[in-house]
């Protein structure tokens, strides 16, 4: 009875929505449709972005009037990649431009809202954590690149300033921004012509005249280690230039132009901005914030052969150091972990790779051989007597080889452990005559330290009051000890062929293990191009 009176006394309410809803000036879920679907068709592409969107119900953050702000800062951001050694052909801010400028429809405005956001994504992505994944490039380069959630990046563009939020994005730490400002200094001298004309001539040195010292003359004013002068006498002041050259190029600061100077004073302007750019995009492999960095941390910079202790961004200690052989089996990778502990008057365990390559041949011709190891089989000692090393290939050789504590100790007197997978660490070693040359790769893999005592007393000074007589004291007992870090610190090493120090002193290295060339290869297909020098 109830449902039978009720229909018709309806009616005419449906009859009124009905005319209601043909008096609207446009369907408005129509409209809403279409640009929704614009949107959906996009994060289907763009998985990165789609929960940014799903959880703003697909409210648009580029395409409305109030969004002039967000979409300029986001153009003037990919129109300057280029300052920052980037490839500007893969964010085409024009192509960006015009489709806000098309967006004169619903689905447009869709599609150029997740054009926008992809191409934020990209650059944020590139510009933050590096357009490169190396150890796919180079195997013995091992980083988690510090990539951001796309999500918080979207936000952080909702809920701050735009012009802010894009500043933010690339490295704030300070060599970043001295490279940054080295690479546009550079371009800028490509753009004026560069360093002139090539040094021809052998040794030139002080007192020496001729074409060839007016030719190292001029670049070395180029290049901004001399200043402006018109003589052609190799003099105190480019005897002076020379050095400065030298010690910004890791050689040794005699003053004489050599051939090895002379070689490095001829590498082309173009050659140095690949190695700015490469550094910059190194930066961006280790753009952490505290504590992985560490406001105190250990850099080993491989082709600079030098160790650093750094607090707050300004060198507490220093020391040379000698790294991997050129032999691809003895490089030492980049990688960073942290300081646990040190070891003083330490055993070497030598390592697999050493016994059955080095050791195992050596006592297969002769038993005898290698004395100076004991011989341990399950942890244990064991005689040599007796046993038949021929027997043994590489993959059968049941023992592993020790040297005990003392004086000639492969490891010296103290090893820096951070423990990690790679089995490298820090160290002293016996053969001090290795520290004196210019070029220092010799060992295994491991970094040998110049100075290990006074790094020891450095690195102990936080948790010991005399640091000198603790370690002293365990020094002279004689017996392995394992002293921990209160304060343990994280150790980059790093391969820099490129950088600016504090003062502002751009400094080039040798790429000594040719990563800097296959690292190049891979930027020049991610479409990074070099500045053109001015001819």
């Amino acid at each position: 009875m109830t449902k039978k009176t009720f229909l018709p006394s309806m009616l005419p309410v449906l009859a009124a929505l009905l005319s209601l809803s043909l008096l609207l000036p446009a369907p408005a879920s129509a409209l809403v449709t279409a640009f929704r679907q614009a949107i959906a068709e996009g994060v289907a592409e763009h998985e990165d972005m789609a929960e940014f969107y799903r959880d703003r119900a697909f409210e648009p953050i580029w395409t409305r009037t109030e969004d002039a702000a967000r979409r300029n800062a986001l153009l003037t951001a990919l129109e300057g990649a280029a300052n920052h050694g980037l490839p500007a052909d893969r964010y085409d801010p024009d192509a960006l431009r015009a489709a806000f400028m098309d967006a004169d429809n619903p689905y447009n405005r869709g599609q150029a809202e997740i054009m926008a956001s992809a191409m934020f994504l990209r650059y944020a992505h590139d510009v933050q954590s590096g357009i490169l994944d190396p150890g796919e490039i180079v195997r013995e380069i091992h980083r988690d690149l510090p990539r951001r959630n796309p999500t918080e990046l979207l936000q952080g563009l909702v809920d701050g300033d735009p012009y802010e939020a894009m500043r933010a994005l690339p490295p704030a730490h300070p060599e970043y921004l001295r490279l940054q400002r080295e690479y546009l200094r550079l371009t800028q001298m490509a753009q004026d012509g560069g360093w002139g004309s090539s040094v021809y001539g052998g040794r030139l040195e002080l007192g020496d005249r001729g074409q060839a010292v007016v030719q190292l003359r001029d670049r070395l004013i180029r290049m901004g280690y001399m200043e402006r002068s018109a003589t052609a006498v190799f003099d105190a002041d480019m005897e002076a230039a020379v050095q400065r050259f030298q010690s910004a190029h890791g050689l040794l600061a005699d003053g004489v132009a050599g051939s090895t100077t002379i070689e490095e004073v001829n590498i082309g302007l173009d050659t140095r901005l690949r190695q700015v750019i490469l550094a910059m995009e190194r930066q961006r492999w280790i753009n952490w914030e505290d504590p992985e960095r560490g406001s105190r941390h250990v850099l080993v910079n491989i082709p600079d052969y030098h160790a650093y202790v750094i607090d707050n961004e300004e060198v507490t200690f220093e020391t040379r150091v000698v790294v991997g052989a050129t032999p691809s089996n003895r490089v030492t990778p980049e990688f960073s972990d942290t300081m646990e502990h040190m070891v003083i008057n330490p055993s070497w365990y030598v390592p697999r790779s050493i016994t059955i390559g080095e050791y195992l041949p050596q006592m297969q011709a002769n038993p005898g051989a290698a004395g100076h190891l004991q011989l341990l089989q399950g942890g244990q000692q064991v005689s040599r007597a007796g046993i038949d090393f021929s027997q043994y290939t590489a993959s059968t050789f049941p023992f592993d080889l020790r040297q005990g504590p003392g004086p000639g100790n492969a490891l010296g007197r103290v090893k820096f452990m951070f423990p990690n997978r790679h089995n490298i660490y820090l160290h002293d070693t016996p053969s001090r005559n290795l520290f004196s040359r210019e070029t220092r790769a010799y060992s295994h893999g491991c970094v040998r330290v110049h100075r290990p005592l006074e790094l020891a007393y450095h690195l102990l000074a936080r948790q010991e009051s005399q640091p000198r007589s603790y370690f002293d004291r365990i020094l002279n007992s004689g017996q392995e000890t394992q002293v921990n870090l209160t304060q343990q610190i994280p150790v980059h090493i790093v391969y820099w062929t490129a950088f600016v120090t504090p003062e502002g002193e751009l400094n080039f290295r040798r790429d000594i293990y040719g990563r800097d060339r296959a690292l190049w290869n891979a930027m020049l297909q991610a479409g990074v191009e070099l500045p053109t020098v001015a001819s």
